[in-house]
């Protein structure tokens, strides 16, 4: 068939059913069948698999598809096959097959039979394979998922680099390279590294106008707060991201034991059941996957309804990337991402023991997710600008679908300060990148500064009057506005652009919004509930203080030994009218509830129906018990007086881990015996004053009890005795 003769809408509906194409597909589709290299961009749910499956069936030959996951091969097999009724018109060639279907493969592609061949890059590395190809027919070579080809790409893969090698090994054929996410950094690499600066280039809009995006601050109750935000979705499917497997299976079993239904993912699971959760998503048998990256690459779900980052992800390509599968049926999608500077912290300890080229690309991408949650303009915006898209904040499609623009925070005149950013970025020549900006205008010196002698200059220090946080979050609006620029070549340098420089001469009004401070509940007492004051309900909070207080006098015990305060904000805030439930409280266990629990409990009951207050039964978060196991070995060893130490080094913790573990088992309520332990550090003297201490105070914070014995003891030995007086006061 003459590819001028191809009437690409009646293919269209043999083969796929459509009655018409989506967005730029019908130029793309037009641009292979002419035989041109083609590079197209196109964000995920955008129809990209379709831009090289139709001309593939309508052209001589097989097309050969690059990409990188065999479960990604494996679904887009099963789908093209269903369309045929030719089971060799696809198939897989890669390392999961044995000589009989390699064998099998070869006929069906010598036969004509094969349209579109999957393989990995490996695959394509194999000298026999290489032959074999040459050998056949080819109608031109896919390549998805090509931002692996750049180092700047969020899933660099070094076997890709090898791929314009082997395909001129083919002979003369066409190139197509697709990618649902590439910056303009990106996009160059990817062009120079097929060698295809010639390429057609096509590039669909990434903004996804159905998509709302949230950040919010990741305090130790994100549990919580994510259970409450998918109980909104009752029956509907979502996904949520976390980095660690360790992560993945906690927060499903979390999820699990409150009632919704959930199943983790990630590379550590076997083949078997990865496949297993995967369908039961699909198949709606479960509503939630709880995942690390490993999942959903070309999962063709359309009706994932939230999208939820439990841990920020190490890139903007990689959160568009996983954001993007939401909503892809056009319906409503919810992006929630927490976040936290720690894990910030985390990913760059991660990344310090890589190969320095590769850490600065991997700071630099990081860098751009910080700016991205820190942020108070619009997301949308601050998003498309990154892909290198313009977007109109007060007219686009989706302009009020994010946190920022919905609670705007309150914007402040900055047209001088932004004249003073642009001529230093202007006056130090467009050497530094952010951070040595902001040094040279609160004054600071570093090494790099230093160096080129800019702490001489004139203007050095000019900008102190601003803080470095002030100064980082005019650099991010400056640059979105166009003002300034990254170059693409040394990414990160700053350098004013023309309209900066006519910015200079010209300057109007540019009113900044201040970036958002994340307070993330920081407690350094034990418990580990987030200090929800403000949440809790205040006058509940008074009346359960003075019954504490009443309770305590009581049983002769100062009142933190009854419940600790965050115990008591826990119950301002879940109303528990029963012990069951007042045994799911923060620091809260059985044994606490049954002994001091009733009056509590009737309290609240009684509040709870003389106010009307509407219980949010869906607060009550039942713990795991994930560190159940450990509190068990704690608790059977410790009875059996076995050293702490090696409890400790048994269960791979720390001491101070361990005394975490043992300080929640008795605020919980169960009592353990550690004086056999004690007896051997403090003598009778000792024990009993810090004894009497405890008792007589009116808290029991370690820091207290340092500062009152100045020194004699030291924390491990303080902690270790208000343990054993928890145990044998308050259980």
């Amino acid at each position: 068939m003459n590819n001028k003769e191809i009437d690409i809408h009646n293919e269209l509906k043999k083969h796929f059913g459509f009655d018409s194409f989506k967005g730029l597909q019908e130029q793309v589709i037009r641009s292979i069948l002419a035989n041109q290299n083609t590079f197209v961009i196109m964000p995920t749910g955008g129809g990209k698999s379709l831009c090289y499956q139709l001309p593939a069936l309508v052209l001589e030959g097989t097309a050969i598809v690059v990409s990188p996951l065999i479960a990604l091969m494996k679904n887009q097999v099963d789908a093209i096959r269903s369309l045929s009724d030719k089971e060799g018109v696809a198939h897989v060639l890669n390392s999961s097959l044995n000589k009989t279907e390699i064998n099998q493969v070869k006929k069906d592609i010598t036969n004509g039979v094969t349209k579109l061949l999957y393989v990995a890059p490996e695959s394509l590395t194999k000298e026999e394979y290489v032959q074999f190809l040459r050998s056949v027919p080819i109608s031109f070579v896919a390549i998805d998922e090509a931002h692996c080809i750049s180092e700047w790409g969020h899933d660099f893969r070094p076997e890709y680099r090898n791929l314009r090698y082997i395909i001129k090994q083919l002979g003369e054929v066409p190139v197509i390279g697709l990618t649902a996410t590439a910056t303009p950094k990106v996009q160059e690499d990817i062009l120079k590294n097929l060698d295809m600066t010639d390429a057609k280039t096509f590039k669909a809009s990434f903004n996804r106008p159905n998509l709302f995006y949230d950040v919010r601050p990741k305090t130790k109750n994100v549990e919580a707060d994510i259970i409450r935000f998918i109980r909104q979705y009752k029956g509907k499917s979502g996904i949520i991201y976390c980095l660690s497997r360790k992560k993945v299976e906690a927060i499903a079993q979390v999820l699990q034991v409150n009632g919704i239904s959930a199943v983790p993912y990630h590379a550590g699971l076997d083949a078997k059941t990865r496949a297993k959760h995967q369908d039961m998503f699909l198949m709606e048998d479960v509503d939630v996957v709880v995942a690390t990256i490993a999942f959903g690459m070309g999962i063709d779900k359309p009706d994932v309804r939230f999208v939820i980052h439990h841990d920020i992800p190490k890139s903007l390509e990689s959160y568009y990337q996983e954001t993007g599968r939401a909503g892809r049926d056009g319906g409503e999608g919810y992006c929630l991402a927490y976040y936290s500077y720690k894990d910030v912290e985390k990913l760059e300890k991660f990344m310090s023991g890589k190969p320095v080229a590769e850490q600065e690309i991997g700071f630099a991408l990081l860098q751009e997710v910080v700016a991205y949650a820190e942020t108070s303009m619009s997301r949308r915006k601050f998003l498309l600008h990154y892909f290198g898209e313009e977007f109109d904040s007060e007219n686009g499609e989706g302009a009020d679908m994010d946190d920022n623009v919905r609670n705007p925070k309150s914007k402040v005149e900055a047209q001088d300060q932004v004249v003073k950013l642009l001529k230093v970025v202007r006056d130090t020549k467009h050497l530094y990148k952010a951070k040595e900006v902001i040094y040279t205008l609160i004054g600071k010196v570093n090494a790099v500064i230093k160096a080129h002698r800019t702490d001489s200059q004139t203007f050095f220090g000019s900008g102190e009057k601003h803080d470095e946080r002030y100064w980082m979050a005019l650099i991010r609006q400056v640059l979105v506005e166009g003002l300034l620029t990254k170059d693409i070549e040394t990414y990160g340098i700053l350098k004013v652009t023309e309209k900066g420089l006519d910015y200079i001469d010209n300057p109007t009004s540019f009113m900044m919004s201040e970036d958002h401070e994340y307070d993330e509940n920081e407690d350094d007492s034990i418990v580990t509930a987030s200090k929800s004051s403000g949440t809790a309900d205040e006058a509940l909070m008074a009346i359960l203080r003075d019954l504490r207080k009443k309770v305590a006098k009581k049983a002769g015990v100062p009142p933190f030994v009854v419940f600790q305060d965050p115990s008591l904000e826990d119950m301002a805030l879940k109303y528990p009218t029963t012990l069951e439930e007042l045994s799911n409280v923060h620091g809260v266990g059985e044994g606490k509830a049954k002994k001091y629990g009733k009056e509590f409990v009737e309290m609240i009951n009684r509040y709870v129906e003389e106010n009307d207050i509407v219980r949010p039964d869906d607060l009550v978060v039942k713990s795991t018990g994930a560190n159940s196991a450990n509190k068990l070995y704690i608790i059977q060893n410790i009875d059996r007086k076995l050293s702490l130490d090696d409890i400790a080094s048994a269960k791979g913790l720390t001491m101070d881990a361990l005394l975490k573990e043992m300080e929640q088992i008795v605020y919980a309520g169960t009592k353990l015996n550690i004086k056999y332990w004690i007896d051997d550090i403090l003598d009778e003297d000792q024990q009993e004053e810090i004894h009497d201490y405890f008792m007589e105070s009116e808290t029991d914070r370690i820091e207290d009890a340092l500062k009152e014995f100045d020194g004699e003891y030291d924390i491990d030995e303080l902690r270790l005795m208000r343990i054993k007086f928890i145990s044998e006061v308050a259980n």
